[in-house]
């Protein structure tokens, strides 16, 4: 017999995870979030999960206090015998600090791995992580959906001529490749050079866009500074028009202003972490589905890869 399935929230992903508990076809479970005085976090569960298996929907924004709220979550559910606890986070943060690139640094996405896994949750979902191999930190099973999924489609439906895709930077041309495989499409890259994080020195194309519909291609927006400088750069050398396809925008700082003011025709992303304002610039698609098909697929014990191969 199976275990009931039970999904909750955490307190900045609840729209998101209305969406995909809808999707599941059940509705989100009782939740309460006491803040004492000091900022102090106090997750209580409204309803018996003992036996439940339970999936906490949060993603990491910005990432201390939604992080340390879903660790105390997980806790709150073992310590009520949940029978497992599985983390469901669209967004993780500190995967860009992936390795040690300069010395005396941490490594922020191997410290969240272990705080994730030392509170005793049994599984992680999450969704295009900064880098593939940040999986290897974990001891536990963890599904890494693919966001190209969901913003794929509508790339087609646009039925551009001429498509070429960029990568902003060299890091990203696996992702790029991967992306512009779905159509069979060449690639161009932005090579960019900086002095220090958010701060951009020089860029350069590397191939030819010349009368060609571009589609960057990225998995975080910060500042939106990279992408904006891409898209200019982009035009000045020829392109018919420019448009971003990206999984998390986490739109720090200047970035509304930035993608407002930028020769981007749009810029398309998930709800994997809610707008902070409205723009006219961006297009955004649910990531709620193929969340709510993962976790079904997970408790019946179907394939998660056959969601997006």
């Amino acid at each position: 017999m199976s275990s009931q399935v039970k999904i909750f929230s955490g307190t900045t992903s609840r729209a998101v995870a209305e969406k995909i508990a809808a999707a599941y076809g059940q509705p989100l479970g009782d939740l309460s979030i006491q803040r004492f005085a000091d900022s102090e976090i106090g997750p209580s569960f409204n309803e018996s999960v003992r036996g439940c298996e339970v999936f906490l929907i949060q993603s990491t924004f910005p990432p201390a206090d939604n992080l340390m709220e879903l660790m105390l979550m997980v806790d709150a559910a073992k310590r009520a015998s949940a029978y497992k606890v599985n983390v469901v986070m669209p967004y993780m943060g500190y995967t860009r600090q992936d390795r040690k690139d300069k010395p005396r640094v941490s490594i922020g996405a191997k410290v969240v791995a272990e705080f994730i896994q030392s509170v005793g949750t049994s599984r992680l979902m999450t969704c295009d992580l900064h880098a593939g191999q940040i999986q290897g930190f974990f001891d536990i099973p963890v599904d890494h959906l693919d966001g190209s999924t969901i913003t794929a489609p509508y790339i087609k439906s646009l039925n551009l001529e001429n498509l070429i895709f960029a990568s902003p930077d060299v890091g990203g041309v696996v992702r790029t490749r991967a992306f512009a495989k779905k159509f069979g499409a060449e690639i161009v890259v932005c090579d960019k050079m900086r002095l220090r994080a958010n701060e951009i020195a020089s860029m350069q194309v590397i191939g030819d866009v010349t009368g060609m519909n571009v589609v960057l291609v990225d998995d975080i927006v910060d500042t939106a500074g990279t992408v904006c400088k891409a898209a200019d750069l982009l035009l000045e050398r020829g392109a018919a028009s420019v448009r971003a396809v990206i999984t998390h925008p986490v739109l720090s700082g200047p970035a509304h202003e930035r993608i407002r003011n930028s020769a981007l025709v749009e810029l398309i992303t998930t709800d994997t972490i809610p707008l902070r304002e409205e723009n006219e610039k961006i297009k955004v698609i649910s990531v709620a589905d193929l969340f709510a098909r993962a976790i079904h697929n997970v408790v019946s014990h179907e394939s998660i890869s056959s969601l997006f191969i």
